[in-house]
């Protein structure tokens, strides 16, 4: 479990890491740009191509970690088992919205193939894969998350990102 983990948070964090990179290559060609002349057209859209991908890999990560907005004052206010349960029910909420939102995350993917964006002439499925992306990424961390409460006693708690 905790190897598959790994992977996991190892291919999210690379995802992050190489999206953020081809951001601020962008956003520092269009400021040089901008400085010396004229900046290239193809800059705005890979930006926000780059911030797409970015938010693909760090949503699932945010999750893991507790950097999501989450209202913990109503959870931790309950007695008992109560946090755990509102733990449990969120993250199983969360895999059971992104399953439903799978389907017609591949139709708007598919639907790409037909287009391409106006100034990089990328095909606009790569583009829109980054939703069908977040949604796997998404359930594929609360996945871990459901599956670690009920069979390895997880508390739900968001994992410190300095332990891991």
């Amino acid at each position: 479990m905790q190897r598959i983990e790994r992977i996991i948070v190892g291919v999210a964090s690379v995802g992050v890491g190489l999206s953020f990179f081809v951001l601020i290559c962008a956003v520092l060609t269009q400021v040089l740009g901008r400085t010396f002349g004229s900046s290239p057209v193809w800059t705005e859209e890979l930006t926000r191509y780059a911030m797409l991908y970015t938010v693909t890999f760090g949503a699932g990560l945010a999750l893991r970690s507790g950097d999501l907005v989450n209202v913990d004052v109503v959870c931790e206010a309950l007695p008992g088992k109560g946090p755990w349960l509102l733990r449990l029910l969120s993250a199983t909420a969360t895999l059971v919205l992104c399953i439903i939102l799978i389907p017609a995350a591949w139709k708007y993917v598919s639907i790409g193939a037909f287009q391409t964006s106006p100034a990089l002439g990328v095909r606009m499925d790569y583009i829109h894969f980054s939703v069908l992306a977040l949604l796997g990424c998404l359930a594929a961390f609360a996945l871990l998350r459901i599956v670690s409460m009920i069979f390895f006693s997880g508390t739900g708690e968001p994992v410190n990102r300095m332990d891991s």
